[in-house]
């Protein structure tokens, strides 16, 4: 079976990087796979240890079939990284695995993404794999697809990185003009197209808002596990985009998932159990607020 390359974007974060390198090599099959890593360099001097101690544990990695370090000389942040990362590895590549540094995988990971990436080659309808999957209190299917694209450990063809439009202006436009803002936002429940407007007007860099509408926009589908094989441990609030949110948080999937009988259509019940995820963690963000102010007002009044 052809085995996809695995692109990883590091950054400044030596334990994450550790841990998602640890958990990749915990995979069925890791040792047929080239991993291409992606250093960006510091943005400040206050990073150039981190990055540095990032960069000398880079070099001890082994366990792949190959491994290759670009170290970029200059930072670049992270949009611009996996953007022309991407970019880069689809130019010698059919088909890539995507990885951040602060991504722990289920040891069944690399088959699920290989074995969708083989599935679905040819089928034009689907653009891309997911490996993460909200923790959500309603059962699942075994798989499911959604329309448009995701960002926390997911995989494409070039065909679909083709679909790509790094212009946040022109899917903003294109959204608002065939109506679909708030089909955009989960029927209302997630501010995507807020996150996409901060994004042209530079309040954040968010290259994962701009993949998902463009794949939204061209009606594209991709492919969630009803369980998750990847748990994002960026979420204590050491990430470039990340705050704290421990409600993001879930158990990675111990057994693997079954891709022999899936309907190439939207999930209703997936798309339902995602927005009631979304409702709940806005209470959930609302309350914390709300009980810190009430700390902060007794204190004052102390």
């Amino acid at each position: 079976m052809y085995k996809t390359p695995i692109v990883l974007f590091t950054y400044a974060r030596p334990e994450h990087t550790r841990c998602t390198v640890e958990a990749l090599l915990k995979n069925d099959g890791s040792a047929n796979h080239d991993l291409i890593i992606f250093s960006d360099a510091a943005k400040s001097s206050v990073a150039q240890s981190a990055v540095a101690e990032v960069r000398a544990y880079l070099s001890t990695i082994s366990g792949f079939r190959s491994v290759r370090i670009h170290h970029r000389p200059h930072n670049l942040g992270l949009a611009q990284s996996v953007i022309e990362g991407v970019s880069q590895v689809l130019s010698e590549y059919d088909r890539v695995v995507v990885l951040e540094d602060d991504l722990v995988t289920s040891p069944h990971f690399l088959t699920y993404m290989n074995e969708a990436l083989d599935r679905f080659e040819r089928d034009e309808r689907v653009i891309s794999i997911h490996g993460y999957s909200y923790p959500v209190k309603q059962p699942l299917p075994e798989a499911f697809f959604l329309r448009g694209a995701d960002c926390w450990g997911w995989a494409t063809w070039r065909r679909g990185w083709r679909l790509f439009n790094p212009d946040g202006q022109v899917l903003l436009d294109k959204l608002k003009a065939n109506k679909l803002l708030y089909a955009f936002d989960f029927n209302g429940t997630y501010s995507y197209s807020k996150m996409l407007q901060g994004q042209i007007t530079g309040l954040n860099d968010s290259w994962a808002v701009r993949w998902y509408a463009s794949a939204f926009l061209a009606d594209k589908l991709t492919l969630y596990p009803g369980r998750s094989l990847v748990h994002n441990i960026g979420n204590d609030g050491t990430g470039t985009h990340h705050e704290f949110r421990s409600s993001y948080d879930t158990l990675i999937s111990a057994t693997k998932i079954d891709l022999t009988s899936i309907e190439v259509i939207p999930s209703s019940v997936g798309r339902m159990a995602f927005e009631s995820f979304f409702k709940a963690s806005k209470r959930t963000i609302f309350d914390s607020l709300l009980a810190r102010l009430k700390q902060l007002l007794k204190a004052a009044i102390k």
